[in-house]
């Protein structure tokens, strides 16, 4: 199963994939390629009829039932080997899936994780967690702090909304899991957490994909900690293809992650991200925020993804205590200047409002020291 994803990680981009058996990630019928320009439907035309040819396949095989085959049909069932019964070749039919190839969209995530590959390894460091769930965002986002899924997960470690306000600001100023900063610090809470409720890392980290509780029930079920047991024997109605795959494409992810040169050649990792950070004195507009910097906007934007557009077209405030992150290499701020540049009698106008309603941030959960044994 983990060679199965490197593959994915690796071997064809996203203008191609493989057609495969989705429990047995050892049978793959067949890579596709579409040129550049294919569009969706035509794509999925495209995996329709390869579709279509290895159900017609297995079916042939099936029904031989031992008898001669072709050398193409005899390539199929070496396939399946000692599995391949007619009985479950039939079953096959029923269970072929397309997985779109990834490995421009890894290889792109490798150059941008050492933007923030430093803040990770301390902040897993800091809570005692091991230095390996590093690459998770490889899974969850191919390190973009930006992406979107289609069920509404945000940011480089991939947040749901009501997870998200477990650990960070989510409001209608802030979206903290858009910053990969504070993102990272809550996804190491909320491992931290799995850890502690499961027991094991592969648990936990399946927890990340799953639910927490959606994995305590899979090992009650069972009654095993046992990852492979479950992975290949638990059937719960939401337990589907991602979730039986988290773990695996994790370790695919930290295999490639620390061998990069194997699967990609000439491979250069982002700068670490660096930047100043002052504490906005009181609940004020961009506007007058820039005026005082003397900051151009799409700079601000650059280094603070969390601030919503409600924010920028000036219909909310910056939030009080908010920390603002300023270019580096640009003039030296501190907590106090800014409040000074800001206040009533500065030149700059007063634009601090002290009435509007503070936000009380998410409470951290205490470092656990973990052992990793």
């Amino acid at each position: 199963m983990v060679q199965f994803w490197v593959r994915v990680y690796t071997e064809v981009d996203t203008n191609g994939g493989f057609i495969h058996d989705e429990h047995n990630l050892a049978v793959v019928y067949e890579k596709l390629h579409f040129a550049p320009n294919t569009s969706p439907r035509e794509r999925e035309r495209i995996v329709d009829l390869a579709k279509a040819k290895y159900t017609a396949t297995l079916r042939r095989i099936a029904a031989a039932d031992g008898g001669p085959l072709s050398e193409d049909d005899q390539r199929i069932l070496d396939m399946w080997g000692a599995e391949g019964t007619p009985s479950r070749l039939r079953d096959a039919t029923d269970e072929m899936r397309f997985q779109l190839g990834q490995s421009d969209r890894f290889r792109a995530g490798l150059v941008r994780s050492g933007a923030w590959q430093t803040h990770i390894a301390e902040t897993l460091a800091n809570l005692g967690l091991p230095a390996e769930l590093a690459v998770l965002p490889h899974v969850e986002s191919s390190f973009n702090p930006a992406a979107y899924s289609k069920v509404g997960a945000a940011g480089l470690w991939q947040f749901m909304r009501s997870t998200g306000r477990r650990y960070m600001r989510i409001d209608n100023a802030v979206d903290d899991r858009m910053d990969p900063f504070r993102a990272t610090e809550a996804a190491a809470q909320l491992l931290s957490y799995n850890y502690r409720l499961l027991g094991t890392w592969p648990l936990a980290l399946t927890a990340y994909n799953h639910g927490a509780e959606g994995v305590r029930r899979a090992k009650e079920t069972l009654g095993t900690e046992d990852i492979v047991k479950i992975v290949r024997q638990y059937h719960g109605k939401t337990f589907g293809f991602a979730s039986r795959n988290f773990y695996v494409s994790f370790l695919a992810a930290l295999e490639i992650d620390r061998n990069p040169d194997k699967y990609f050649q000439g491979l250069e990792r982002s700068s670490e991200a660096r930047f100043q950070e002052v504490i906005v004195p009181g609940f004020v507009q961009m506007s007058s925020l820039q005026r005082a910097l003397k900051i151009d906007q799409q700079k601000l934007r650059e280094l603070n993804p969390a601030l919503l557009r409600s924010v920028w077209d000036g219909q909310r405030h910056v939030p009080k205590a908010y920390h603002l992150r300023l270019p580096i290499d640009g003039e030296k701020w501190t907590n106090d200047m800014l409040a000074a540049r800001l206040s009533p009698g500065s030149s700059s106008p007063d634009s601090l409002s002290h009435d509007a309603i503070g936000y009380a941030g998410a409470t951290r959960l205490p470092a656990l020291p973990i052992s990793t044994a």
